[in-house]
């Protein structure tokens, strides 16, 4: 294990207490994002989600920014340091900035259609389907980035396509209890279609995220300001602008905000940090183990906030969900050693570091960096997919 795995804090290994952080934030989110669209809403409107993702995408920009400037960027220019010139720097190492404007307007959507989804799904449901971006995520590996996934991976792929299959089954017995004067108005299709069309636009942005920055020298956080960058005026203007703009300009932007609206666009913003902490601390079992347990409390939690039904089909499909996501985990015991040429073959770069991610474009000196550069280097379309956003 490396030094960075073996870190703790107060003697607790960091790996458990990124896990545990990510199980909380991963179920937390879901149950908050749900709540804040079946509630009853403050002056009788609800609040625009097209704001949410903006103040989502503002708050990462801050947390992203400071970090760049007060942060990395003290460190590597040291006594010549100045916030114009650690801001300037991090957008001159290489050309990937204008690459980013495509995921960043995928991601965008994704969000967006996130909002739609759980005001149309339980919790649960959407949770469990939503691990549907498993199967796009290796869809658009194999046929973007030419990976090729073992005969487990295809067969968890397989088994977790049955189980969100079978959780969108009704049960002809049991109907849901409604948690609130909303749950009439919640349409199961464009909710399930809402949450398919985010999965495959998050697939397939993780995957152009990593084609297009192979190589790159920039920091997992001078990357996510630079997507926040182009997130924000697309965010503002599509969102906004043109779907809400008349709304907006008759009842305000902050229309419908109270506490639970603000936690959930903290939530949303700081859930990539935590995955960040997640990839840089624990290896790809301990994270899937911790996706699934917070589907169990996501389950157990809308029992008794939302009067959700644990019908049969529901349990029998979550639960070949949490196997074939325990499934795909699994490494697939390639061997450590890199070519010679490319530095790493699809799935080894990291090997060396007792880890199982994909390849990210890096040499061979990438597979034995320091701790520091670990932590920092871009997540793979796998990695940034523990979360439920970028």
């Amino acid at each position: 294990m490396s030094a960075l795995g073996d870190a703790r804090l107060y003697g607790v290994p960091i790996k458990y207490l990124s896990l545990v952080t990510l199980t909380v934030q991963n179920a937390s989110l879901i149950l908050l994002m749900h709540y804040s669209r079946v509630m009853d809403a403050p002056g009788g409107r609800r609040y625009l989600s097209s704001t949410a993702v903006l103040m989502n995408e503002c708050l990462k920009l801050a947390i992203s920014g400071l970090v760049v400037v007060f942060v990395e960027g003290k460190k590597s220019m040291g006594e010549n340091w100045s916030a114009i010139g650690a801001f300037r720097r991090a957008f001159s190492t290489d050309n990937t900035t204008l690459k980013l404007a495509i995921p960043a307007g995928l991601y965008t959507i994704q969000n967006n259609l996130q909002y739609l989804a759980v005001s149309n799904l339980d919790a649960a449901t959407f949770q469990v389907t939503y691990q549907f971006k498993i199967i796009t995520t290796a869809i658009f590996s194999v046929t973007l980035l030419h990976r090729q996934l073992s005969g487990l991976k295809w067969l968890a792929i397989l088994i977790l396509t049955a189980g969100i299959a079978l959780v969108q089954i009704p049960s002809g017995t049991s109907t849901p209890a409604p948690a609130s004067s909303h749950a009439g108005e919640m349409n199961q299709v464009t909710g399930l279609v809402a949450v398919v069309v985010a999965c495959v636009l998050s697939g397939l942005a993780g995957v152009y995220f990593e084609k297009v920055l192979k190589g790159s020298k920039q920091s997992f956080w001078a990357l996510n300001m630079q997507l926040s960058l182009w997130s924000i005026p697309l965010a503002g203007v599509f969102g906004c602008l043109i779907k809400d703009g008349g709304a907006i300009m008759e009842h305000g932007f902050f229309d419908g905000y109270n506490g639970v609206v603000w936690a959930v666009v903290v939530c949303q913003a700081v859930g990539g940090l935590v995955v960040a902490m997640c990839v840089a601390y624990a290896d790809n079992l301990l994270k899937n183990f911790a996706t699934s347990i917070s589907i169990v409390i996501s389950a157990l939690v809308s029992v008794h906030l939302f009067a959700f039904k644990l019908t049969r089909n529901f349990l029998i499909g979550a639960a070949l969900v949490l196997a074939a996501t325990y499934l795909y985990g699994l490494p697939d015991n390639k061997p450590a050693t890199p070519t010679a040429s490319t530095g790493a073959t699809s799935g080894q770069a990291y090997q060396l570091v007792d880890r199982d991610d994909t390849d990210t474009g890096k040499s061979t000196d990438a597979a034995v960096t320091s701790s520091d550069e670990k932590s920092s280097r871009p997540l793979s379309a796998e990695e940034r997919n523990l979360g439920t956003h970028r």
